[in-house]
């Protein structure tokens, strides 16, 4: 089994959208172990609705029912997020995980997500949006990736192409850019299988890609 983590600057920049477009377009698996919020649409649901069928999408290992930090959620709901019991579920195909948040998130109040990332030793795909702000962001967001010797694969971008920002990552992240995904208005799987064709090599996501 293969295995990516698709991680991110924050909450709310894309993450569920490309980790869909990365399990239909590599015909994977989809997997959120914490799911904050269930008012409204899951992300498990979203990746659904976008066409990932339900036998490859991984049920979470804990659904807690605000939309806060995962460390605060589970103690609203009286959970403890046990972060050294979870680990990577076995499936025949590539695995797409989608962290919480940004990557210094609390999953209780002794484990940052990033620890259980540096525990599960498999690559990152970090995504970040194209605004203003984003430079310094994803910039902290690789630095402390690499800190913990967490691999990179490499950067997705959200949004308008905004070259030298763009660039600026890269170079300053020692990073690679994977692509870039634009804001879909009419957003459906075959939408994201489109974007990934248009804007992606299949051959970096493969195992053992370079970074």
């Amino acid at each position: 089994m293969t295995a990516l983590i698709v991680t991110g600057t924050d909450t709310g920049i894309g993450k569920t959208v490309v980790s869909a477009m990365l399990a239909l377009a590599l015909e994977g698996f989809y997997w959120k172990p914490v799911q904050s919020g269930l008012t409204g649409e899951t992300d498990s649901e979203t990746v659904a609705r976008l066409g990932l069928p339900p036998e490859r999408i991984v049920p979470e290992a804990y659904r807690l029912h605000q939309p806060v930090s995962p460390h605060r959620a589970a103690e609203l709901d009286q959970v403890e997020i046990e972060a050294e019991t979870l680990e990577l579920p076995r499936v025949h195909r590539v695995l797409i995980v989608e962290g919480a948040g940004g990557v210094l998130v609390p999953l209780n109040r002794a484990v940052l997500q990033i620890e259980l990332f540096a525990r599960w030793r498999v690559p990152v795909v970090v995504v970040a949006r194209t605004a203003l702000g984003t430079i310094n962001h994803t910039l902290l967001t690789i630095e402390a990736l690499k800190r913990r010797a967490i691999t990179i694969r490499g950067i997705v971008f959200v949004g308008e192409e905004i070259a030298d920002t763009m660039r600026s990552i890269a170079e300053f992240g020692g990073i690679k850019i994977l692509g870039r995904l634009p804001i879909i208005e009419n957003l459906s799987g075959n939408a994201l299988r489109d974007g990934f064709a248009r804007g992606f090599r299949r051959e970096d996501f493969a195992p053992g890609a370079p970074s």
